[in-house]
């Protein structure tokens, strides 16, 4: 998995990227708030960030607030890492659209902790979205008129699931892949026996 570090400090980020790479990630640095959101708007493989909060140019909350306000449609999990410690800090975080906060100076195994959640988060909301896609493609399979549907040669008539016979053959020519087999509906039939329908010529 990508991640993105936007971290202005040196030794913390880099800190913060040999973990990463040690840990088996692929590792992406910012060294401000504006670059982040450039590598957030052009990497679309970006699943998950780590913002410091105090940083030049915009800080990570401006970063979070941005982001999410851009409607991004890939999936997208922030922690915020800062020397803010407070209920209140961590409340402002949280609501400026962060999913996870961490304190500075961290804890490696703490890091690698909440990277471990934030990475089961971005593969359950990977398989969520995939499983929606895949979802919408079988609806959308169902509604195609497939097979062989009896539709009366003289009226035109089909008959329905139901058993009815109505006027859909245009319908269906035009919105499916359906064969057509000609027959005659009940109704047809006794207009025949009783002359009302000609018989010349082949039907339509």
């Amino acid at each position: 998995m990508k991640i993105l570090i936007a971290e202005d400090e040196p030794v913390s980020r880099k800190i913060l990227e040999r973990n990463l790479l040690k840990w088996g990630y692929e590792v992406i640095v910012a060294c401000d708030g504006n670059e982040a959101l450039r590598h957030l708007e052009n990497d679309r493989d970006l699943n998950l960030a780590i913002l410091d909060w105090m940083m030049p140019e915009k800080d990570g909350i401006a970063v979070c607030k941005e982001v999410r306000a851009s409607g991004r449609e890939a999936f997208l999990y922030i922690i915020l890492l800062t020397a803010k410690g407070k209920i209140e800090d961590v409340v402002t975080g949280l609501e400026s659209g962060a999913d996870d906060y961490i304190v500075k100076p961290f804890d490696r195994t703490e890091l690698k902790a909440r990277v471990r959640a934030g990475e089961r988060m971005v593969k359950l909301e990977t398989s969520l979205r995939s499983k929606i896609i895949e979802l919408k493609q079988t609806m959308e399979s169902i509604k195609e008129l497939k097979g062989i549907i009896p539709i009366c040669a003289w009226c035109k008539k089909i008959r329905n699931d139901q058993e009815y016979w109505e006027d859909v053959g245009d319908y269906i020519k035009g919105h499916s892949k359906a064969e057509i087999s000609h027959i005659v509906c009940p109704e047809c039939l006794q207009k025949i026996k009783n002359g009302e329908l000609e018989l010349a010529g082949e039907p339509e």
